[in-house]
C-alpha cells in the first residue's frame, strides 16, 4: 500500500512527458552480433502488431522454483507478424562531421509494392505526362538513383548496411492499409550484409528467420494515449481533505523567494501516448497457424489473426492494432524467467469474472458436504447410551 503522507507517486526518469513524434517505433541501437562459420546473416529487428493479452498453460520446469513439476498460468500478449517486405538497402559510413555515422545512399529496387505508396511519394508518377514530356527534374532525379554497382564501388567507405522495408498491415484483418517504414539492422561485417542485401532485395522477410522460441527480446512502442490529466492520475499525488478549497491539486508549487517552479513538481499535462521501451520478453511461442489463438468472436478491439504471430510473456506497451518494434534483447537475458517444458493450453476463451474463485468455493462446499454425511452417520456418546436404555427396557 501507499504511504498516508506520499506526497506523490511515479518516476522522474521519463522527462519531459510530451506526446510521441511519430507512432512507429524504431530503435536508436542495435547489438553488434558477429556471424560464426556456418552460419547465415540475419536480421536483427523486426515489427509487428499488437492483438491482444490471453493467458497459456504449462508446467513449470524451474527447479528452484516453488512451483516446479506444477501447472502455472502465465499471462502473455499476442503479437501478429505479417512478413515485411524489402524495397530498399541504405549504406552508412563515419560521418563527415562529428562523431558516428550517416547514410551515403540508398538502392531501391525495381518493383515496388503499391500500399508503399501510400506512404512514400518518391515512386509516384505524375499523371498524364508521357516519358518524353519529362521536365529536367525528373531526369535529374532518375539519373541520380543509385544501383547496386554503385554499392560495390563504395565498399570500402561502408561501416554498416541495412535494409529498407515496409511492413503489410493489409494481410492483417483490422483495416490498416498504409504500410509502416523502418530500417532493419543485419548481423555480421559490412561485406557479409552487403552479400546479404542483395540476395533478399525485393523479397519478404518472415519472423522464424529473424527470431526463435525461448529467445528474449526487446519491445518498443507508444503507449495508450489518455490526453489532457491532472496530478492526482497523472502523478498519483494524494487528495485534499473534503474541507479543503480544491481537493485535486497540489499542496504548494514552490516557495516565494525565489518565486520559481521547478521541473520536479507534479504539474497536468499531456499523460500516455508516450514511446516506451521494455526490456527482456520471452518467446514463448512462434506460430503459424492462427486458429490456435483465435477466439470465435475475435480479439476485442482487432478481429482476428490472419499471419504468423508471437506469444510474448507479460504485457506490452501501447493497445491493439498499434505497431510493436522488436530487436534482440541488448542486455544481458535472465535465464530462470517463465521456465516451462511445454505449453499445454492457450486460453482462446477469456475467464468471466469470478470464474476461478467460483470453481474453489465449489470444491470446498463439496468437502463440507461430505464431511457433513460423514458426521450424520456417526452416533454421539449420549445418543448410544439412550438407546442402550431403551433395549434394556423392552
Amino acid at each position: 500500500m501507499a504511504r498516508k503522507s506520499r506526497p506523490r507517486a511515479g518516476s522522474l526518469a521519463f522527462y519531459p512527458r510530451k506526446r510521441a513524434v511519430r507512432e512507429t517505433p524504431s530503435f536508436r541501437s542495435v547489438p553488434a552480433v558477429a556471424v560464426k562459420e556456418g552460419e547465415a546473416v540475419k536480421p536483427i529487428n523486426f515489427l509487428g502488431y499488437k492483438v491482444g493479452m490471453t493467458y497459456i498453460v504449462g508446467k513449470d520446469s524451474h527447479e528452484k522454483g516453488t512451483t516446479f513439476g506444477q501447472d502455472i498460468n502465465i499471462p502473455v500478449t499476442i503479437i501478429e507478424t505479417p512478413p515485411l517486405r524489402v524495397f530498399g538497402i541504405r549504406a552508412y559510413a563515419k560521418a563527415e562531421k562529428g562523431y558516428g555515422t550517416a547514410p551515403i545512399f540508398d538502392v531501391f529496387a525495381e518493383k515496388i509494392d503499391n500500399a508503399l505508396l501510400r506512404k512514400l511519394d518518391n515512386f509516384k508518377r505524375k499523371k498524364g505526362k508521357k516519358e518524353k514530356g519529362k521536365g529536367e527534374k525528373e531526369k535529374k532525379s532518375e539519373e541520380k538513383r543509385r544501383s547496386i554497382a554503385d554499392l560495390e564501388k563504395a565498399k570500402e567507405k561502408i561501416a554498416a548496411v541495412v535494409l529498407l522495408v515496409h511492413s503489410q498491415p493489409g494481410l492483417c484483418g483490422f483495416g490498416k492499409k498504409k504500410p509502416d517504414v523502418f530500417e532493419i539492422a543485419l548481423s555480421g561485417n559490412p561485406e557479409q550484409q552487403l552479400a546479404y542485401a542483395k540476395e533478399i532485395l525485393g523479397k519478404e522477410i518472415n519472423v522464424g528467420k529473424v527470431f526463435s522460441e525461448l529467445e528474449f527480446i526487446d519491445v518498443k512502442a507508444v503507449s495508450k494515449g489518455k490526453g489532457m490529466q491532472g496530478v492526482v492520475k497523472r502523478f498519483g499525488v494524494k487528495m485534499h481533505r473534503p474541507k479543503a478549497k480544491k481537493r485535486r491539486v497540489v499542496g504548494s508549487i514552490g516557495p516565494w523567494n525565489p518565486s520559481t517552479v521547478m521541473w520536479t513538481v507534479p504539474r497536468p499535462g499531456q499523460m500516455g501516448y508516450h514511446s516506451r521501451t521494455e526490456l527482456n520478453k520471452k518467446i514463448l511461442h512462434i506460430g503459424e497457424n492462427p486458429g490456435e489463438i483465435n477466439p470465435k468472436s475475435g480479439f476485442k478491439n482487432y478481429g482476428t489473426a490472419k499471419n504468423d504471430f508471437l506469444v510474448l510473456s507479460g504485457s506490452v506497451p501501447g493497445p491493439a492494432k498499434r505497431a510493436i518494434a522488436l530487436r534482440r534483447h541488448i542486455r544481458k537475458a535472465p535465464e530462470e524467467k517463465h521456465k516451462i517444458e511445454a505449453i499445454d493450453f492457450i486460453a482462446t476463451k477469456p475467464p468471466q469474472k469470478g470464474e476461478a474463485v467460483v470453481e474453489e468455493e465449489e470444491k470446498l462446499l463439496h468437502k463440507v458436504e461430505v464431511k457433513k454425511e460423514e458426521k450424520k452417520g456417526k452416533k454421539s456418546v449420549d445418543e448410544e447410551i439412550k438407546e442402550a436404555v431403551k433395549g434394556e427396557k423392552r
